[in-house]
């Protein structure tokens, strides 16, 4: 499986970015997807997973933030609304060949290369 991530890039604080990840290879309906995120001289977070249990977000990006998939296409979507100098970061998508959600980035078996957001204040 390889993942693609785009969509990242300059915005004001406050304003909107749409991710998209798209998936080649072999995806199967009950593998999870998540978004995670890499702020300057910060630890890989969390950011949002989806699967078929339903979707899970990291507190700080709840209202603010959708995560979605496109069944047809493999592609999994983060809406990132009212975007906050906080968000910087180069985000990274991911895939786990299991329905359960998690945070835990490394029980993600394959990684994107990552897309750069970054919001001015």
């Amino acid at each position: 499986v390889q993942l693609q991530a785009s969509g990242g890039g300059l915005v004001q604080a406050g304003g909107s970015l749409r991710l998209s990840c798209a998936a080649s290879g072999r995806i199967f309906s009950h593998y999870s997807r998540g978004w995670f995120r890499r702020a300057p001289g910060k630890e890989r977070e969390f950011v949002a997973a989806i699967g078929r249990r339903g979707n899970t977000y990291t507190d700080s990006v709840k209202g603010r933030f959708t995560i979605s998939r496109d069944g047809a296409s493999n592609t999994v979507y983060l809406q990132m609304d009212n975007l906050k100098p906080e968000d910087t970061a180069v985000y990274y998508c991911a895939v786990r060949t299991s329905d359960i959600l998690t945070s835990r980035g490394e029980l993600y078996a394959n990684w994107g290369q990552g897309t750069q957001v970054t919001v001015s204040s």
